[in-house]
């Protein structure tokens, strides 16, 4: 037996954040908002860009996920950057990593995303 892939990164949203959550991800991060299947909860909601997954629940007890993060890697990070600074949100640096430009930001729930983007060593 091997893990040979990963399907999808959940992340938790408050009751009635959906609207919220595609402006963000569908508009800004420009993910296509997917169809939940009819056998799931009709609250949250799911996107996809490329290769990934990222699947939006309804958590009544909800708490942002202010540490652990998905990070997402883009192609035009400097311009993704600039879109989410003029939409006012949250732009932090971290510390460098070889092989990466990279930053942080936050869904509209406080949510730690994470945005990357491969550049030259």
């Amino acid at each position: 037996m091997a893990i040979v892939g990963l399907d999808h990164v959940q992340l938790a949203i408050p009751a009635g954040g959906e609207d919220q959550a595609s402006a963000f991800y569908a508009g800004l991060l420009e993910m296509v908002e997917v169809p939940k299947p009819a056998t799931l909860s009709a609250s949250g909601c799911w996107f996809v860009g490329g290769t990934v997954s990222l699947h939006l629940g309804v958590d009544l007890a909800f708490r942002p996920a202010t540490k652990a993060h998905p990070a997402l890697i883009v192609d035009d990070l400097a311009g993704l950057r600039e879109r989410l600074a003029a939409a006012g949100c949250v732009i932090r640096d971290d510390k460098p990593i070889e092989g990466y430009a990279r930053f942080f930001t936050e869904d509209p729930f406080g949510n730690r995303i994470e945005l990357m983007e491969r550049v030259a060593g």
